[in-house]
């Protein structure tokens, strides 16, 4: 099968070499997977819902997910991830679907999904007309009232990084920063080869308006690490009670506040399908 056409070749080469299946079980990956599935959990409610989880990854979500009772389809373009995600469905009562495939073209009909989750497409298309068709396209098999969740990396994200641990001193991490500040385009430079592989870093105003422009109403935008993680002793107040209570309480505070966005590495928009009468 050739996969070549269904996603960069870099992105492919990147997932066989790193392993998005324990990236969540260490560092600042436990925190992740806890505080997205709470910001998902706002979404979701007790009812059975079916849920397309676009860009599964290895399905750790759709697993949580279907373990809560809802329909959900893994869709999802790396072969290693499909076969750990099909791993992962079979050891289920109630298993979560599993299918190669990706954002820009989806094997659903209209109005098929409760929820649509972005978890992934945004940040690794870097493409404007390849990110609005997956906009559309999640829009499309989506019902009317339904919730599209998008989740998109921060274009002062390798910055903010580069500067607290000094690699903003070396040229070719600084060109790579300069390029996301100014245009959102991510290549990681040759001596950092551990760095994500190509992606595209948002502007929290420009996501918002790439949702809009497809007719979707905006609810929410929500920091996913928020400022917190600038804390110095980040990884080690977060595995102490105390100062971890301190530091979720600071992103509950700030989770929503626009001019705090760009602190939070990542985030996640809200969106939903408003039903159109006359149409």
């Amino acid at each position: 099968m050739n996969h070549k056409q269904l996603i960069s070749r870099n992105i492919e080469l990147f997932y066989n070499k790193v392993s998005e299946e324990t990236r969540l079980n260490k560092g600042m990956g436990v925190f992740e997977f806890e505080r997205v599935k709470s910001l998902i959990e706002k979404y979701i409610s007790s009812s059975t819902l079916k849920i397309i989880d676009v860009g599964g990854g290895t399905g750790k979500y759709s697993e949580w997910l279907a373990k809560k009772g809802h329909q959900v389809y893994l869709v999802e373009p790396v072969p290693k991830h499909i076969k750990l995600a099909e791993d992962r469905a079979s050891k289920l009562k109630n298993k979560f679907s599993v299918q190669l495939g990706e954002s820009r073209k989806l094997e659903f009909k209209n109005n098929f999904a409760d929820l649509v989750i972005l978890h992934g497409p945004l940040y690794h298309l870097q493409k404007k007309e390849h990110r609005e068709l997956t906009i559309s396209e999640a829009k499309r098999v989506l019902k009317s009232d339904g919730i599209i969740l998008g989740f998109a990396i921060n274009y002062t994200a390798s910055t903010l990084v580069g500067l607290l641990n000094g690699l903003i001193h070396k040229n070719s991490f600084f060109k790579m920063c300069k390029e996301e500040l100014t245009t959102g385009i991510h290549n990681p430079p040759d001596d950092f080869p551990w760095l994500l592989a190509e992606a595209y870093y948002h502007k929290p105003e420009q996501l918002k308006d790439e949702f809009i422009n497809q007719g979707l109403t905006h609810i929410n935008t929500y920091a996913i690490e928020g400022m917190a993680w600038l804390d110095k002793e980040y990884f080690t107040n977060m595995l102490n009670n105390k100062k971890q209570k301190t530091l979720l309480e600071l992103i509950k505070i700030t989770e929503n506040d626009s001019y705090l966005l760009p602190f939070s590495p990542h985030m996640m928009i809200a969106v939903k399908k408003q039903t159109t009468y006359g149409k």
